[in-house]
């Protein structure tokens, strides 16, 4: 073989590599292929092309004419928005810059020695405007006197601000909270609002809710509840801390509870500015624990009380989780829903769990239902919607158990009491007939002693 057949072979082979390479390339990116030393094709490129918005045998990058390759520089390149195997990054004196073929969109719109740029960035979603959160309190159920509350707090702060701001004296505040009431009431719920509420008018920062409670702020050796509390108040720094429970930091003989308490009480005082401190829990505790220090007591000189839901408020509540979640439920199922929460309030009046008692409540019967719904052959939207009476119970419960074996007791004690009072019966009538004979007998022998008599 001379040296000229072994150049041809070379050739040949080399371009159905490339035409190997760019109909990869062409299937990979979805563009048309062109046809070797072609200049036209489905928005394509030939070997030797220097109109590229496809893929073709002189497509993306490579070194040499012809040859594969992803960067590099090719006698024949053209700095192109296709695929291929020729370099269409590099530089040459028969370089050329081509577009999009029409009615192709042009998606690689720069060229690169180490690839390609994007033209186009992905859309950002617009994040809706976030409610206002004096409208989200007012929109809670119930809690009348707490959103009177927070409103007069805030306009009082809002005005002591603009007051000190135009240069005249203002009245010190204290942004400190004690929330008191049983659970379920809403009061992280406030607390959160009220964080918000504070950046909005610009008493605080960032405004965010960090919430603990004693296991948060008390360590298990000496020296270590200070760095713990220390932690937790870096994160609420420009926000709110919410201590839920705080009566668990003041107990007899208990030096880290102090410890955790004085360090907030130093923070509250290095950084008034931009910290606020709310404290929260049953109402005698909190009492206690707010007057077992007086840095506490100088401090926490505002009290919300957030009493107990009405039995139309529970309602409410729970008629909202219906709505949140996609479920309707029937009227007589919704009317038992209202006796079973009537009775826990009345059973527990002294530490009713309140909305917490109805999300329980709400996740029992939707699980019932998903049982139910479960045995179906082919149960529909509606069936997967709807919260019947035979919801509400749960055919294992202890409590049916209990039912059943307070009937069967019942009817156990209907027997007995009803096997006595016949054996009563009896025994009267056994007595009646000894009396009756006893009488004839005695009657009997006054008769005789007569007629002896006689």
């Amino acid at each position: 073989m001379d040296q000229e057949e072994l150049e041809k072979l070379t050739r040949n082979r080399s371009a159905g590599q490339a035409d190997l390479l760019a109909s990869i390339y062409a299937d990979f990116f979805g563009a048309g292929t062109g046809v070797p030393n072609s200049s036209k094709g489905t928005a394509g490129t030939g070997t030797n092309a220097s109109s590229a918005a496809g893929t073709g045998g002189s497509g993306a990058a490579g070194t040499g004419a012809g040859a594969p390759g992803i960067s590099g520089t090719g006698a024949n390149a053209s700095p192109a928005a296709g695929v291929g195997t020729s370099g269409a990054s590099g530089t040459s004196a028969d370089a050329s810059a081509s577009a999009a073929a029409p009615g192709q969109e042009l998606k690689y719109a720069k060229s690169t020695g180490e690839g390609f740029e994007e033209n186009q960035q992905p859309e950002q979603k617009k994040e809706e405007p976030e409610e206002d959160p004096m409208v989200t309190l007012n929109n809670l159920i119930g809690l009348t006197t707490i959103k009177h509350d927070v409103a007069e707090l805030i306009d009082f702060v809002k005005i002591q601000k603009a007051r000190k701001e135009a240069g005249l004296k203002s009245v010190p505040v204290s942004l400190h909270l004690v929330f008191t009431g049983n659970p379920g009431t809403g009061k992280t719920t406030v607390a959160r609002l009220i964080a918000k509420l504070y950046k909005q008018i610009g008493v605080l920062s960032k405004g965010q809710l960090i919430e603990t409670d004693r296991s948060g702020l008390v360590a298990g050796y000496v020296g270590q509840t200070a760095l713990k509390t220390q932690e937790m108040l870096s994160k609420a720094m420009g926000g709110v801390l919410f201590i839920d429970e705080a009566y668990a930091l003041s107990q007899k003989n208990d030096d880290f509870g102090q410890e955790a308490i004085d360090t907030i009480l130093k923070a509250m005082e290095d950084h008034r500015d931009d910290l606020v401190v709310i404290v929260a829990g049953y109402t005698k505790p909190m009492e206690k624990f707010i007057d077992s220090n007086p840095g506490l007591r100088s401090r926490f000189n505002k009290y919300f009380e957030f009493p107990d839901y009405t039995i139309d408020e529970l309602m409410g509540i729970f008629d909202l989780d219906c709505r949140k979640y996609d479920y309707v439920i029937d009227d007589d199922a919704r009317a038992h829903v209202r006796e079973i929460l009537s009775v826990k309030k009345l059973a527990a009046l002294e530490n009713f769990a309140n909305a917490r008692e109805v999300r329980n409540l709400f996740e029992d019967i939707i699980t019932n239902q998903a049982r139910r719904v479960a045995a179906l052959p082919n149960p529909t939207a509606d069936d997967l919607r709807r919260l019947t009476s035979a919801d509400l119970l749960d055919d294992d419960s202890e409590e049916s158990k209990d039912t059943a074996e307070n009937h069967q007791e019942s009817g156990e004690s209907k027997e007995t009491a009803e096997g006595q009072q016949i054996s009563d019966a009896g025994k009267e009538n056994s007595e009646d007939s000894t009396d009756d004979t006893s009488k004839e007998k005695d009657a009997s022998e006054d008769h005789q002693v007569s007629k002896d008599h006689e």
